[in-house]
């Protein structure tokens, strides 16, 4: 059994989904989590996207209100914004808000681009009055409290709209890169938001985001995938991921073959990344590779994505201790190619348990996990 640690000693962010109750928004847990240190808020854009009905616009991108709790030091606390995976909870007969409003648009570089010049804390249409330059457009009044954004052709470029009923309630709790002190840092947004009363959403998830830099070694990225790639069911057992999930799913082959093809464990990182880059991998997956192979500015990260919802830290930081633990053991080990998505075999998760590097904590956690998940095996 390796030497046990001192935790989690990775620098990571940490995304939980959450609902607020009904009279409360997430506007309001950025407002409790910023008050308590003296803080602000700021109004933002956070865009997402969802299916579409309409035919010829498979999916529609949203620009919805999001905000940031700033400390006194002018320092991200959190951000609380929308998911537009979280629906089953909400009343979408219930009218929409006062003052909140969303733009939608089937082309996300317009969205992008709008995003620039539009302030998300001005109302309609005042707010959209500086598009108007730019496109040499019109803004054309409809039924609903709806406005359509035409370029000076009269052809449709978005919408802005009254935010759909309840949108206000979905709360995304998104932390800035943690390096230290992971437990306090993450419980004590958790604690804000249990004392408002909010609480987890049917599709709630957690999401965890490694800081890639250390993975940035070619036979490491191997055996990384080789290594989730055949221990996934067994993880989503272990984590007790739930069925109701959306957005999550396998890696193509084409990955398992890319990283175990003949010389790749000895690319430079860059020409490993390179080749990964042109598999067209999605982020709609159990382990996300996509902003590790194409970052995002500075953020290069591996998500972590078959974590359920959760109002406790310590839940957090365990699931966050174990997978630091998976990822060392991938930067010592060579896992070679094996079994895509291994049956449950709980003698040989408990030996795997045995070979990580974690706190006698976070090894009695998952060894009582392991026990819970096993049931008669």
């Amino acid at each position: 059994m390796p030497a046990r640690t001192a935790g989690i000693a990775w620098k990571l962010g940490v995304e939980i989904e959450l609902l607020a109750p009904r009279g409360v928004s997430r506007r309001s847990l950025a407002d409790a989590c910023a008050a308590q240190c003296g803080g602000t808020v700021r109004t933002v854009w956070h865009q997402d996207s969802e299916p579409s009905k309409v035919p010829g616009s498979p999916v529609f991108h949203n620009l919805t209100p999001g905000f940031e709790a700033i400390d006194r030091h002018q320092q991200l606390i959190v951000r609380c914004v929308d998911d537009l995976t979280l629906q089953a909870d909400l009343d979408r007969q219930a009218p929409p808000r006062e003052g909140w409003w969303r733009v939608v648009s089937d082309d996300q570089r317009l969205l992008r681009m709008m995003s620039l010049h539009i302030d998300p804390a001005l109302p309609l249409p005042q707010a959209m009055l500086p598009l108007m330059p730019i496109f040499q457009g019109q803004l054309l009044p409809a039924e609903g409290g709806i406005y359509r954004i035409l370029d000076s052709a009269g052809a449709p470029l978005a919408l802005a709209a009254p935010l759909p009923g309840e949108r206000e309630r979905p709360c995304e709790l998104i932390t800035p890169p943690i390096s230290s002190h992971h437990f306090q840092r993450i419980d004590a947004l958790l604690q804000v938001a249990r004392r408002l009363d909010f609480t987890l959403p049917a599709e709630g998830a957690t999401h965890l985001h490694f800081d890639g830099a250390a993975l940035c070694d070619s036979a490491t990225l191997a055996s990384v995938v080789n290594l989730l790639s055949a221990w996934r069911g067994r993880l989503r057992r272990l984590c007790a991921t739930p069925a109701s999930f959306r957005r999550v799913g396998e890696w193509p082959a084409e990955l398992l073959a890319t990283v175990n093809a003949d010389g790749f464990r000895n690319l430079s990182c860059e020409a490993a990344l390179a080749q990964l880059g042109r598999l067209g991998l999605s982020k709609y997956c159990d382990f996300n590779l996509k902003n590790l192979v194409h970052p995002r500015g500075e953020l290069r990260t591996l998500e972590i994505r078959i974590l359920p919802a959760t109002l406790d830290g310590r839940q957090v930081v365990a699931a966050a201790e174990l997978f630091a633990a998976i990822l060392r053991h991938c930067q010592r080990t060579l896992i070679p190619a094996g079994e895509a998505n291994l049956a449950w075999n709980a003698g040989e998760v408990a030996a795997f348990l045995d070979q990580l590097q974690l706190t006698k904590s976070g090894y009695r956690y998952w060894t009582e996990a392991l026990a819970r998940c096993s049931g008669g095996d």
